[in-house]
C-alpha cells in the first residue's frame, strides 16, 4: 500500500481507516525495522494531516508538530504520539477547538498521547525551564499547517540550545547519571529497560543532543547501528506483548528473539548488550570531551590574559615509552610509532590504568589501525604490561573497555570473543562473563600481597571462566584454553601448568568447604591431590575469594570465608606431610556436655543460641565484625525424626540454615543414655531471632507428634500468592561414592525454598538411613546440600541401595 492509498483510505473512513491500515502495516512480515517505523510515522502523519485540515478550516497561524521519537520518525508499534499544536496566539478559541478535533480521535483509538498547545514564545520558555521539553523540541518535525511557524520555532530552539550548551549540557549529563543509577547498566541486566538503562535509547538521544550543540560530538562509528538494533528489539517486544513496554522481561525474550529471527534468547541478549556497550562507551568519550571543552573555555581567558594573547600549548607529561598524559587523558607521544612497537597498546593501557586516567579515543583508534600483532610467544615486556594492567585495580575496567571497543582485546586474546557480552542466566551473577572476568582480576589485585606469584593469580583471574564460551563443563574447557593462552603470552611450562590448574579447580575450595565433611580425611586428601602444592593452594585460595566477590553479594560472606579458610588450613597440613588420622569422636566441649547431660536428665531437647563473630582463620579481627550467623546447639535424647523435626521448626520460625552437623555424643562415665548433638549455624530471614524457649517448646511438640509442621508450612505457603517468575530447573540428587570411606555422600541440588531441609530430612528418615552430618549451602536461589548417611548399623550404604535412596529423594522433591 502506498502513502497515497493510505491517505485516501484515512480521508474516506476516518479513524477506522487509519486503524485498519496501521494493523496491516504492523502485521506485514516483509517490512520491519527502520522501513516499518518510517512507514508507520508517514501513515500517522497522513492521518493527522487529514484531521488537522478538517479542524483548521479558515484558521491561520497554526501548525501541528511532531516532537521526540515521533519527530525523528521512529514510531514503534506501541509508541506514544508526542505532538505540539503550535499557534501564533491570534485566535486561541479556534486553536482550542482544533486541539479537541486532534486529540479525541487519537484517544478513541487507544493510542498513548503526549500533547501540548503553545505559542513559539511559550514553547521556548518551557524549554528553558524543562530540559526534557527542550530535548524533545530538538527533534521537532513539521506535520501540517503553517510551515513557517514550525521552521521559526526549530531555528529558535536550536539557537537557544547552542547558546545555552555550556550550562545545559552538565545538567543533561547529571540527568543521564541519575537515570543510570536508578536503572542500572543495560549491557549487564537480565531484564533490561531498553530505553532508560545506561547505554539505552535515552542515552543515544542524549548523544544526538550533544552533537546538536556543536560543542562536542560522539564517536559515530557503529552508533547508528547500535541504536537501530535497540529500536528493532523494542518493536519486536511491543508486537510480542501487545503493550507499550521497554522492559525486556525474561518470559518474553524467546518470543522476541523468534520475532527477530534470532537463534535464542541468549543470542538476543548478546546483541542487546553489544549495542548497549557501544552506546555506553560513546557516552563516556563524549561526556569526557564535553568536560574538556568546558574546562578549556573556562581557563583560556585567564591564560590569554596572563600570556598576553596567543593560543596556549597543552602540557604533556611522560608516563611510559611512547605514552604521555595530556589534558587529563593518556595519548601517544609524538615520537610513538605503533606500526613498529607491538607492545605499545599494552604499555599505554598499563600506564593509563596505573595513573587512573582514561585512554584517549584517538590514541586507541590509531593503535588499532596501525599496530602489528604481538609475536608468539609474547616478549617478557608484553606479559609484564598485561600483568600491570590487570593489577591496577578499579581503573583497569575503563581502560580495558576502551581497548575492547576498538577490537584490540580480541586481537591480543582471540579466545575473548567467545565470552564477550555473553549473558549469565543466574541471578547471583551481576555481570556478563567478560565483565565478570575483569571484575575478578580487579578483586584479585587486592590480594597480590597474599601470594608469592601475583602474576599467576591475575592471569588466572582473567581466564578462570574463559571456558563459558564453549559447550560442556566450563572448568574443563577453560583448562585447555588457559594452557594455550598462558603459553602464548610467554609463561614457562611450570607456570602454564599452575594457571591451568587454577582455572580447572577454581570452584573446588568453595564447593568442598560448603558441601563436604572436612573432618573426613578423604575429603582433604582429594583436594590436596587436585591442588598439588602449597604455592598453588595459596593462589587458589586468593582466586576463590576474588571470584566470589566479583560474582555478587550472595556469593561470599564471612561464613563462607571461614569455611574455605578452614579447608585451606587442613589441605596445607596434608601438603606439608601432616596426614590426618581417621576421625575419632571429637571430645565434647563443656557447653555440649552440659546440654547433653541436661537432655538425658529431662528426657527432652535442650538448646542454646549464641552469636558467632570470630573472623576466618588467618584473618585479623575487625573493629566491627560481621556476624557469621548464630550457633544453635541442640542436645536431644536419641530417637527417630530428629533432623526433619529440627529443620521443620526452624523453617516455621523463618530461620535459614547455613550449615548443619548431627552426631551421636559420647557421654561421661556414669551417665546412661544416648544423645544426639546438633551443631548448626542459622540466621533470621528477616527481623530478629525467636526466643530459645519458643524454639524448644515447638521442638518438643514436633518430636512428640503434636505439632503438624508440614501442615503449618503448607498453610503459610498458601497465604502468599505465587509470583510469576523464572521456571526453576528440576532438582537433582546424586550419590558420590568416593567422597568418604565412612559414609555415603548424597548431594541435593534444588531451588531453595522454605522447608526444603525439612522435606529432605523427612524423606531420609522414611528411607531408614541415619544422617551423620549435613552440609548446607545456599547461593542465591539455589541450594546445594550434602548429606553423609549410613545404614542402621553405621556403615555406608551399598551402591544399589544408595542410588535407590537418591532416586526416591529426587521424586519427593519433584512432587
Amino acid at each position: 500500500m502506498t502513502g497515497t492509498d493510505v491517505q485516501k483510505e484515512a480521508e474516506d473512513s476516518g479513524p477506522s481507516g487509519y486503524a485498519a491500515a496501521r494493523l496491516r502495516l504492523l502485521t506485514e512480515e516483509a517490512r520491519s525495522g527502520p522501513p516499518r517505523r518510517a512507514a508507520l510515522a508517514e501513515l500517522t502523519d497522513d492521518w493527522l494531516t487529514g484531521l488537522f485540515a478538517a479542524g483548521a478550516e479558515g484558521l491561520r497561524g497554526a501548525s501541528l508538530v511532531a516532537v521526540g521519537g515521533y519527530g525523528r520518525g521512529e514510531l514503534s508499534p506501541r509508541s506514544d504520539l508526542d505532538l505540539l499544536l503550535l499557534h501564533d496566539g491570534s485566535d486561541t478559541k479556534a486553536v482550542g477547538a482544533l486541539a479537541d478535533r486532534l486529540w479525541y480521535p487519537v484517544w478513541d483509538l487507544g493510542l498513548a498521547l503526549d500533547h501540548s498547545v503553545r505559542t513559539p514564545a511559550e514553547a521556548r520558555k518551557t524549554a528553558g525551564e524543562d530540559l526534557k521539553v527542550q530535548l524533545g523540541l530538538l527533534d521537532a518535525r513539521h506535520i501540517a499547517g503553517d510551515l513557517g511557524l514550525t521552521a521559526g520555532l526549530r531555528t529558535a530552539v536550536l539557537a537557544d540550545w547552542r547558546n545555552q550548551a555550556p550550562k545545559r549540557l552538565p545538567e543533561l549529563q547529571e540527568l543521564c547519571a541519575e537515570r543510570a543509577e536508578r536503572q542500572g547498566e543495560l549491557q549487564y541486566l537480565l531484564e533490561p529497560d531498553l530505553k532508560e538503562a545506561r547505554g539505552g535509547l535515552r542515552d543515544a538521544t542524549a548523544l544526538r543532543a550533544v552533537a546538536a550543540s556543536w560543542l562536542a560530538d560522539a564517536p559515530r562509528e557503529g552508533l547508528a547501528d547500535a541504536r537501530r538494533r535497540l529500536l528493532d528489539v523494542r518493536d519486536a517486544l511491543h508486537l510480542a506483548t501487545g503493550r507499550a513496554t521497554d522492559r525486556l522481561a525474561l518470559q518474553e525474550q524467546d518470543q522476541v528473539a523468534a520475532e527477530l529471527g534470532l537463534l535464542d534468547a541468549d543470542t538476543l541478549l548478546r546483541q542487546v548488550y553489544e549495542a548497549a556497550r557501544l552506546i555506553s562507551y560513546a557516552s563516556d568519550v563524549t561526556w569526557r570531551e564535553v568536560g574538556r571543552v568546558l574546562r578549556s573555555r573556562a581557563v583560556r581567558p585567564r591564560l590569554r590574559a596572563m600570556l598576553g594573547g596567543g593560543k596556549p600549548t597543552a602540557e604533556r607529561s611522560p608516563l611510559a615509552e611512547g605514552v604521555v598524559e595530556q589534558d587529563g587523558e593518556v595519548v601517544l607521544a609524538r615520537a610513538a610509532r605503533p606500526e613498529r612497537d607491538p607492545v605499545l597498546p599494552l604499555r599505554a593501557a598499563a600506564a593509563a590504568a596505573q595513573a587512573g586516567l582514561p585512554l584517549s579515543l584517538h590514541a586507541v583508534r590509531r593503535m588499532a589501525a596501525t599496530v602489528r600483532p604481538v609475536p608468539t610467544p609474547w616478549p617478557a615486556e608484553a606479559r609484564e604490561q598485561l600483568v600491570t594492567l590487570l593489577g591496577s585495580g578499579r581503573p583497569t575496567i575503563e581502560v580495558w573497555e576502551a581497548l575492547e571497543a576498538e577490537g584490540l582485546i580480541t586481537r591480543l586474546l582471540p579466545d575473548w570473543e567467545r565470552v564477550r557480552c555473553r549473558p549469565q542466566r543466574n541471578a547471583v551473577h551481576l555481570w556478563t562473563v567478560d565483565r565478570h572476568l575483569i571484575e575478578t582480576a580487579v578483586r584479585a589485585s587486592e590480594f597480590t600481597r597474599r601470594v608469592s606469584r601475583p602474576d599467576l593469580l591475575l592471569v588466572a583471574a582473567l581466564l578462570h571462566d574463559i571456558g563459558k564460551g564453549w559447550p560442556g563443563d566450563h572448568s574443563v574447557a577453560g583448562e585447555i584454553i588457559a594452557k594455550d593462552v598462558a603459553a602464548r603470552i610467554g609463561f614457562d611450562r611450570h607456570d602454564v601448568t599452575v594457571v591451568a590448574t587454577l582455572v580447572r579447580h577454581h570452584l573446588l575450595l568453595v564447593e568442598t568447604a560448603t558441601r563436604r565433611d572436612l573432618e573426613d580425611p578423604a575429603t582433604v586428601r582429594s583436594v590436596a591431590e587436585a591442588v598439588g602444592s602449597q604455592g598453588t593452594l595459596e593462589l587458589l585460595h586468593a582466586l576463590t575469594e576474588a571470584d566470589a566477590l566479583a560474582t555478587g553479594p550472595a556469593a561470599w560472606s564471612s561464613w563462607r570465608g571461614s569455611l574455605v579458610a578452614d579447608l585451606v588450613e587442613r589441605v596445607s597440613a596434608v601438603l606439608a606431610g601432616d596426614v590426618p588420622d581417621e576421625p575419632e569422636d571429637a571430645a565434647p566441649t563443656a557447653e555440649q556436655e552440659r546440654l547433653a547431660i541436661e537432655a538425658v536428665a529431662t528426657g527432652s531437647p535442650v538448646l542454646s543460641l549464641r552469636a558467632q563473630t570470630e573472623p576466618p582463620t588467618g584473618q585479623e579481627p575487625s573493629a566491627d565484625p560481621e556476624p557469621l550467623g548464630v550457633e544453635l546447639l541442640i542436645a536431644v535424647p536419641d530417637q527417630p525424626g530428629v533432623l526433619p523435626a529440627v529443620a521443620g521448626v526452624l523453617a516455621m520460625h523463618r530461620l535459614t540454615v547455613r550449615t548443619a552437623e548431627l552426631r551421636s555424643l559420647t557421654l561421661p562415665d556414669g551417665v546412661d543414655g544416648s544423645v544426639l548433638l546438633l551443631d548448626w549455624r542459622v540466621a533470621a530471614e528477616y527481623g530478629s531471632l525467636p526466643q530459645a524457649a519458643r524454639l524448644r517448646a515447638d521442638l518438643v511438640r514436633a518430636l512428640d507428634g503434636t505439632l503438624d509442621i508440614a501442615g503449618r508450612l503448607a498453610e503459610r505457603d498458601a497465604a502468599y500468592p505465587r509470583r510469576r517468575g523464572v521456571v526453576a530447573p528440576p532438582p537433582r540428587v546424586s550419590v558420590h561414592p568416593a567422597a568418604s570411606r565412612l559414609a555415603t555422600v548424597i548431594e541435593v541440588r534444588s531451588q531453595d525454598a522454605p522447608g526444603l531441609l525439612f522435606r529432605i530430612g523427612r524423606a531420609l528418615e522414611d528411607a531408614s538411613v541415619l544422617v551423620r552430618s549435613a552440609h548446607v549451602s545456599t547461593l542465591g536461589a539455589n541450594a546445594v546440600d550434602a548429606f553423609y548417611v549410613t545404614g542402621p548399623e553405621g556403615a555406608p550404604l551399598p551402591g544399589e541401595e544408595a542410588e535407590s535412596v537418591a532416586r526416591k529423594l529426587e521424586e519427593t522433591l519433584r512432587g
